[in-house]
């Protein structure tokens, strides 16, 4: 299979957590047209992206629940697991640690990096914090393959960079500072800011 567009493996992963709520509902099968409206997005959408994973659904029936949870997971999770590391234990650091605890057993929270001396040394929401001067070392003895950013704007690059001389393969940016890494290494970066003041502008046109 192909790589896949970076928005379809976005909707994957939300169908994915539909499923699994629809499936909590004692559900064994779900129509394209129900998928689509529990995530405001087309049928014709839905069918695309499964039809690019090589799935169709059973005539009459709609798609098998399970089977497309699994087919999902084969697509979008490594075999193995990854491991991913939070740099920057403040609010937002922690609450993604929380978070991301049990969610899947394919891509686990596993280290936390921060300066603070009362959050280093110790485990918090089942994860133990280092210090950051421990990073390159920590992240190549726990085979860490992600890293997110939660730290203050004027650290960000040089936390990237030091995340890409330790071998990180990819890198969630949750600062409002723009980072630049190798092509080797995939960068997503999520401003929240922006993400307010898109909400913001919507809101303001409603109005009017």
């Amino acid at each position: 299979m192909r790589k896949l567009p970076g928005k379809t493996v976005e909707r994957l992963s939300e169908y994915r957590r539909a499923l699994l709520r629809t499936l909590s509902e004692n559900r064994n099968y779900i129509f394209s047209h129900e998928l689509a409206a529990i995530l405001h997005i087309t049928a014709v959408q839905v069918r695309r992206d499964l039809m690019l994973i090589g799935y169709a659904s059973v005539m009459r029936k709609g798609y098998d629940i399970r089977e497309l949870i699994e087919t999902i997971g084969e697509i979008i999770d490594d075999d193995e697991g990854l491991n991913v590391a939070i740099i920057g234990m403040g609010n937002l650091g922690r609450a993604l640690t929380g978070y991301f605890a049990g969610k899947r057993t394919k891509l686990k929270v596993t280290t936390a990096f921060d300066v603070d001396p009362q959050k280093v040394d110790k485990v918090i929401s089942g994860v133990k914090c280092y210090h950051i001067n421990d990073l390159k070392r920590v992240i190549l003895e726990n085979d860490i393959s992600i890293a997110v950013i939660t730290v203050p704007p004027d650290h960000a690059k040089a936390v990237a960079n030091t995340l890409v001389k330790s071998g990180i393969r990819g890198v969630l940016n949750f600062t409002t500072v723009a980072l630049n890494v190798p092509e080797n290494v995939y960068l997503e970066e999520y401003d929240l800011i922006t993400s307010v003041e898109k909400v913001a502008y919507f809101v303001k046109e409603g109005q009017n």
